[in-house]
């Protein structure tokens, strides 16, 4: 047995199967009401799946939202595929779980955030060997770099109430 318990890695696993459970019903019932999705992933997770021109724009990240046009929406157990409109051109993108940085629904003020120890600006003896901090987001609206919205810009973005779990860390 370990001698401690990775919450930070059970945060993680929990907080992606609570994105897989939303696809899932989004895919099966479509978006409800006002929701739509910002979805902020690591460009160069070995297992993306974008078209080069995609990759050479948005090398290190790419923030795409799901709202008005999305289409072949595919859940996976690691991953889910979908088809969004960049520029009236649609394209199909495959993004694995594990490359989401951030996952906000800004109709709801919902919002997750995968972290790194890498990504903290602390250095601190304290937080060594914590490898993944799960962050959640709350009044959180990024407006997307790319997107498969028409009205990505059309809302302003509100200020970001962060709850870390370093707070309670002792």
């Amino acid at each position: 047995m370990s001698g401690s318990i990775d919450y930070g890695n059970l945060m993680h696993r929990a907080m992606r199967g609570l994105i897989k459970e939303v696809l899932t019903d989004v895919a099966a019932n479509g978006l409800p009401g006002e929701h739509h999705f910002f979805i902020t992933f690591d460009t160069g997770h070995p297992d993306v799946k974008i078209a080069d021109w995609l990759s050479d724009r948005y090398p290190g990240e790419m923030t795409v939202v799901m709202q008005h046009w999305y289409d072949n929406l595919e859940v996976g157990d690691d991953g889910f595929g979908v088809s969004l409109n960049f520029g009236d051109a649609p394209e199909p993108l495959y993004i694995p779980y594990d490359s989401i940085k951030t996952f906000v629904d800004p109709s709801v003020e919902f919002g997750l955030r995968f972290e790194t120890q890498d990504d903290d600006d602390e250095d601190d003896d304290e937080n060594e060997g914590h490898a993944d901090i799960p962050e959640i987001l709350r009044n959180e609206e990024r407006p997307g770099e790319a997107s498969g919205s028409k009205s990505e810009a059309s809302k302003p973005a509100k200020d970001a109430e962060v709850v870390s779990l370093d707070s309670f860390r002792k």
